[in-house]
């Protein structure tokens, strides 16, 4: 690894005992919080949010937990993590289990330096800090039964939950000698196992959360309920960014379980005791909006638009050769345009979030990818510090990046109706609000000219992409745009690995009144459809098998050759 590679030294101490027992915190650098105070202290259960925390817990009782910095959406996080951890730890794994990590800056992102789940990097970014977590809580119990026992550790190893002297024969498991352990000094480094060896890592695996999501024990976002809590429904603008001029609410007082009406900046929030009273409510408002700014927005205005930049040269990309002059000189070129909607995330589970808002503090429970934004956001909107803001993570039934907003626009809505409110409330979108709620994918036009040469081999290359930054105005605009150019709209398309002589990849950021946001896959989930797709008429167009010409023009690539073969092997291409 390079940039999330984490040297041992920078994380290696030994927390407390956690109500007996061992635990394992993981210091994190200095050039991960960037001029954050912290100090690597010891963590007792009351440790305040800043003080590095505990990854690695082993009671006595033999349970080991591992505590998951990331959030479970269904990719299983909360069984590939552990699974790195017992790997190293040589746990038995009928004795792990997994907790959601509080809000904590010592369980940032190593590279993005907030906590947050997305970008596919939860393997990545973890892979040597949650193994080095669990070597280190190895090599701390051998060598508290070395202590017990009076012998040199060397002579010892851990195995299945146990540390086992194999001269005398001796076992002691992982929870009895958890106490000792716990005052033992972290070993400056520790080895790690070579890949041949792993008993777990890479093996069929049962996840850990399979048998609560059966039996229904799984707590996601909707299943939070709190003493005293009502539920909320939104009215929203028809029109993105429009506010509420007046609203009559008699007819929606009226209905039965509906306890009060209120303004927010969103709209009009109906508070009820529950789901269908306050459905039935919100229904029957009387709202008079104000469009705003965008209310002469329409789907045919951008898409003229979109296709008029795509005409016109854009910021560049890449550039290779000399594309201009190989489009005069090509023997056929053809003109190719795509067009690709907004798209919502519509994970099976709709947006919610419960707030509890009390004069001092505030704690919230939602499925979010985006714990540092959305705590910060929080105590901001409620007038309190962030450390008074407590944020419980349950599972989230699907993200796909919608619950990774740097806007923190769900979250801060139910604050705003918590305050308005001034009693606990579980404000739900509906799969309607969910749809139409905006933060989509962009929409996006792609118009491709390219040529080929009098043998039918692609020549030239030009691809204009007109589409919405997603990265601008966000924490990451710093390092994602750069000389104008928003790294993810452009990616799968301005580092084409295709051998073709001449290139050119351009780009127009349009600024739109219509909130978007990271899709998964990002920009892979349009520009390569986009791309592929113009390779195939390309290939028409000089008389060439698809398969065979992506082939050739991938000789100096071949890792994605290999896969090229296979996926042809495998669907019995020709």
């Amino acid at each position: 690894m390079n940039a999330t590679e984490m040297k041992r030294r920078d994380f290696l101490k030994t927390g407390a005992a956690l109500g007996g027992g061992l635990l394992v915190s993981l210091y994190v650098p200095e050039w991960v919080l960037a001029g954050s105070v912290h100090e690597a202290t010891s963590l007792t259960p009351d440790t305040s949010p800043f003080a590095p925390n505990a990854f690695v817990r082993i009671g006595t009782d033999n349970i080991v937990t591992v505590i998951v910095n990331k959030s479970e959406m269904g990719q299983g996080v909360y069984t590939s993590l552990p699974m790195m951890v017992a790997e190293e730890l040589e746990a038995d794994w009928s004795k792990v289990r997994y907790e959601p990590a509080p809000v904590a800056a010592a369980y940032n992102h190593p590279v993005f330096g907030i906590q947050m789940t997305g970008g596919s990097t939860s393997t990545a970014s973890e892979w040597d800090r949650f193994r080095q977590a669990g070597a280190t809580a190895r090599m701390m119990l051998i060598a508290a039964a070395a202590k017990n026992w009076k012998v040199d550790q060397g002579i010892l190893r851990a195995e299945n939950g146990y540390v086992i002297n194999p001269a005398s024969g001796a076992r002691a498991s992982f929870g009895s000698l958890a106490d000792v352990a716990a005052t033992m000094t972290p070993p400056k480094d520790v080895p790690l196992k070579d890949p041949k060896n792993f008993k777990i890592i890479g093996k069929p695996t049962r996840r850990l959360d399979t048998p609560d999501k059966v039996n229904g024990a799984a707590q996601f976002g909707l299943d939070v309920a709190i003493p005293g809590m009502m539920t909320v429904l939104v009215a929203r603008a028809p029109v993105f960014g429009g506010q509420v001029l007046s609203f009559n609410a008699e007819k929606a007082k009226a209905v039965a379980g509906v306890k009060d009406i209120v303004q927010i900046p969103t709209g009009v929030a109906v508070i009820a005791k529950g789901f269908w009273p306050a459905k039935q409510g919100r229904d029957k408002l009387e709202i008079s909006w104000d469009d705003g700014p965008n209310a002469a927005l329409s789907s045919t205005g951008m898409r003229e638009q979109y296709a008029s930049l795509a005409k016109t040269p854009g910021l560049v990309a890449r550039k290779v050769g000399d594309p201009t002059r190989a489009l005069a000189g090509a023997a056929k070129t053809i003109t190719a345009e795509y067009e690709m909607p907004y798209l919502a995330h519509a994970a099976m589970e709709p947006l919610n979030c419960v707030v509890d808002l009390r004069r001092d503090r505030c704690e919230i429970w939602t499925g979010t990818q985006f714990q540092t934004g959305d705590r910060a956001a929080a105590a901001a909107t409620a007038g309190l510090k962030p450390e008074q803001v407590t944020l419980h993570t349950p599972m989230l039934g699907g993200g796909f990046g919608r619950r990774a907003n740097p806007a923190s626009d769900f979250v801060i809505e139910a604050v705003h109706v918590a305050k308005a409110a001034k009693v606990p409330v579980k404000v739900v979108w509906t799969r309607e609000d969910d749809t139409r709620g905006g933060w989509y994918r962009p929409m996006w036009y792609d118009r491709f000219v390219g040529g080929v040469d009098e043998k039918g081999n692609p020549l030239v290359w030009t691809h204009t992409i007109v589409g919405q930054s997603i990265m601008a105005g966000t924490p990451f605009e710093a390092f994602g745009i750069k000389d104008g150019i928003d790294g993810s709209s452009v990616e799968g398309a301005a580092d084409l690995l295709y051998g073709i002589p001449h290139l050119q990849v351009d780009l127009h950021t349009p600024k739109i009144g219509v909130p978007v946001l990271w899709w998964r896959s990002v920009g892979h989930s349009h520009n390569g459809f986009a791309v592929e797709a113009f390779f195939d008429e390309l290939a028409h167009a000089g008389g060439k098998d698809p398969y065979e010409l992506r082939r050739a023009l991938l000789a100096d690539q071949p890792r994605m050759r290999g896969v090229l073969e296979l996926a042809a092997l495998k669907g019995d291409w020709g």
